[in-house]
């Protein structure tokens, strides 16, 4: 796979909702119900993070939600790029990127979504063809702002600010031309999830759903 066809097919899954859930899951039989709740809420596209050793088996799961697109988050190895793809993710996500992650994705034909914080690495990226990328950490990096300023000489890439995004500064980022989405861990919090609250999280998703962009 190209970075550019990378791109193209990451610029769809941005496109389905205004958030992208990131998930951390310690329990694999919570991940279908919490995948048919983000759904049901109207955010198909989810990112489970390879936080836990029961990640690859919450992949598993979500896949099988019907008009979910399950993503996983936080590669950064080749090994963790070739276990996400038999687990079934249909997506990378990395919090920044090198040679060897890049190299594994497009190997493996797993589109990734690579993390960049500064105008350089942005650049780097951007040379080899990823014009989709996630601005990470958001907030830590000097957010909305930030995330405009490099807007302005580099209008060609496009961004999922992640890291510190919240409901309420959510707006703010996706008034920006130069992002597509955002990522945030608010619309799954951890004691609905432990709670079976599906009920909670499908308004929370809902909620976020509705953001403007």
């Amino acid at each position: 796979m190209t970075p550019e066809h990378a791109s193209q097919l990451n610029a769809k899954v941005c496109a389905l909702a205004p958030v992208i859930p990131v998930l951390v899951l310690e329990d694999a039989s919570l991940a279908q119900g919490l995948a048919e709740a983000l759904v049901a809420g109207g955010l198909p596209a989810l990112e489970v993070t390879l936080r836990t050793p029961a990640a690859l088996d919450a992949i598993r799961e979500m896949a099988k939600v019907e008009g979910g697109v399950v993503g996983a988050g936080t590669l950064l190895t080749p090994e963790d790029v070739e276990r996400a793809k038999e687990a079934g993710a249909t997506f990378g996500v990395s919090p920044g990127a090198t040679d060897r992650i890049l190299d594994a994705c497009e190997a493996n034909d797993l589109p990734l979504l690579p993390g960049a914080a500064t105008a350089s690495e942005v650049m780097a990226l951007y040379e080899r063809g990823y014009t989709v990328q996630k601005f990470f950490p958001a907030e830590a990096n000097g957010g909305v702002s930030a995330l405009k300023a490099i807007g302005a000489p580099i209008p060609q890439v496009r961004f999922c600010p992640t890291g510190g995004v919240s409901l309420a500064n959510a707006p703010e980022y996706l008034k920006l031309s130069n992002t597509f989405c955002v990522g945030g861990s608010w619309v799954a919090p951890k004691d609905r999830v432990l709670a079976s609250d599906w009920a909670a999280i499908t308004a929370l998703a809902a909620e976020a759903a509705a953001l403007a962009r």
